[in-house]
């Protein structure tokens, strides 16, 4: 299966309106503050580092431009052609490769597995907002690009977030700015409950190595001034034999 028509069109419709410049997007924050952390975690997992690195869900590929110093062949992929143009635009060195994915249909991820061979993956953020038919196929297709030896790193929004984001939205003021143009587009984050997660993972052959939390840092702040943190879960799977 892939990823439904009007799913395909809320992304490309948000990624066309988003702004150019750095965290312009509410979860487009540093990657000190995000990614950088993450492969503190991640890496002693890592069984082959030298594998390719996909970051799935690459947005504007601002974390994959941070992954493309530290490892040696990284791909940024993602389901809107407009964010990937938006990740080439802004990577001219071309530190790191790009493409259109739909990461919904293990047949296009089992061609970049053909392509690529056993991959280590990166995933922020994406499980949480699919819809809930495509949320078993698109673990099916991170399952397919790790292959026997791959690992991914999966920080996902907790469902305590979704109180949060919704609070924020509904506030008298309205919700934040870089908020706003998430919900206009229809896309509705902090969906998925905690203990789906791991189902989601063991159903395509996955086990969890390692987890923990750790909040997810945007580029928003509260009107005193605070950056806004979301509460989110991080998970390192793979296959074990």
């Amino acid at each position: 299966m892939s990823v439904t028509s009007r799913y395909r069109e809320a992304w490309e419709g948000f990624w066309r309106e988003a702004p150019e410049e750095p965290g312009a997007v509410f979860w487009d924050a540093e990657p000190a503050l995000t990614v950088g952390l993450h492969l503190a975690l991640f890496e002693p997992q890592l069984t082959d580092p030298g594998l390719p690195l996909v970051d799935l869900g690459c947005g504007n590929g601002t974390q994959t431009r941070f992954l493309a110093d530290r490892f040696p062949h990284v791909l940024g992929v993602d389901l809107s052609e407009a964010a990937v143009e938006h990740a080439r635009h802004a990577d001219p060195a071309g530190q790191a490769g790009y493409r259109v994915l739909d990461a919904a249909e293990k047949g296009e991820a089992e061609s970049l597995h053909a392509e690529l061979g056993d991959a280590n993956v990166y995933v922020r953020g994406v499980l949480h907002q699919c819809e809930p038919d495509d949320r078993q196929p698109f673990v099916d297709a991170l399952a397919a690009l790790l292959g026997e030896r791959g690992r991914a790193f999966l920080v996902e929004l907790s469902e305590s977030a979704k109180p949060v984001l919704m609070g924020l939205a509904q506030s008298a003021s309205g919700p934040p700015p870089k908020l706003a143009p998430i919900f206009r587009h229809g896309i509705a984050p902090g969906e998925v409950s905690d203990a789906a997660v791991p189902e989601y993972l063991r159903a395509a052959g996955l086990t969890v190595l390692a987890s923990g939390e750790l909040p997810l840092t945007t580029t928003e702040y509260t009107a005193d001034g605070a950056r806004i943190e979301l509460p989110s879960t991080w998970q390192v799977v793979g296959r074990t034999a």
